[in-house]
């Protein structure tokens, strides 16, 4: 592995303002190849924020509205501030969307890193007119995060009204931004549509770590057989993560429902949102 120095500016949330397992975790997961700058959007106490306290430079927890690019934003800028963006090789944007790292990120790391562009992301969703890379895990090469360009784009974030305009401002903004100055961008798995979110067994036997939070209640529960697949695959530490602050999240009561490995279910759970989606429209 590379002696490449890292900073992740690490962009989180939680309702009830709670620092759980999985996201230090996943945070330390991180701390061990590189230096980790979280940014929650909401208040938090500092017994919350002294749980990552050993794995991070700093971790800031105040609500700001502007969600997980107003927390990019506001690591950015701490970084900027205290002159440490120099000594770095790679910046990444990461979130907690997702849980994981379900197994070592060493070698996701290596990918990323090696892919021959300016700016990797490790998912590119697909589309015809507009693919963009998912803005979950994006590594930036130091000639882009040192650059004007990227220092105007970031800092000009605010909060949107709608999260759609987010989407196409920040998210799709980014990626356009890269392009259109320049700069090359690739990633290293790409998906068409919403497959991140309903492939988590597919995306995962394709070497990807991490399984989107939104899996675990897309399609009416119908995914519980493929998390399954995935958790049973995983390192202990990360499924006891994952687990422990998903029975949090979602409820013992829909967790036990959902991962009930019973083929037969699974297969009624999909038969029922087909049924559903059908009779929509």
């Amino acid at each position: 592995m590379s002696t490449y120095k890292r900073l992740f500016l690490f962009a989180a949330y939680d309702a009830n303002g709670i620092i759980d397992d999985a996201l230090i975790y996943y945070v330390s997961s991180l701390a061990k190849y590189g230096d980790v700058i979280v940014c929650m959007d909401n208040d938090a106490k500092t017994s919350e924020i002294n749980k990552l306290k050993k794995h991070t430079i700093t971790t800031m927890a105040k609500k700001h509205g502007e969600y997980d690019f107003g927390s990019y934003k506001r690591a950015f800028i701490y970084a900027h501030d205290k002159k440490i963006l120099d000594k770095y090789d790679y910046l990444y944007l990461v979130n907690d969307s997702v849980f994981g790292p379900m197994f070592d990120i060493q070698s996701t790391l290596y990918k990323l890193e090696h892919s021959g562009t300016d700016a990797t992301g490790l998912v590119i969703s697909k589309h015809k007119t507009h693919s963009f890379m998912e803005s979950w895990f994006v590594c930036l090469n130091k000639k882009i995060f040192t650059s004007k360009i990227f220092n105007d784009f970031i800092t000009s974030v605010h909060h949107e009204e709608y999260k759609y305009i987010i989407t196409v401002k920040y998210e799709h903004g980014l990626t356009n931004a890269i392009k259109n100055n320049g700069f090359s961008w690739s990633g290293i798995y790409k998906y068409h549509g919403r497959q991140t979110y309903n492939r988590p067994k597919k995306l995962f036997k394709h070497g990807c770590p991490f399984i989107k939070k939104a899996s675990f209640t897309r399609h009416n529960g119908a995914l519980g057989y493929q998390i399954n697949y995935v958790l049973n695959h995983s390192k202990s530490t990360a499924k006891k993560s994952v687990l422990k602050t998903a029975f949090r999240i979602f409820g013992k009561k829909y967790m036990t429902w959902f991962l009930t490995n019973n083929p037969l279910r699974a297969f009624c759970r999909n038969i029922r949102y087909l049924t559903k989606k059908i009779e929509n429209g």
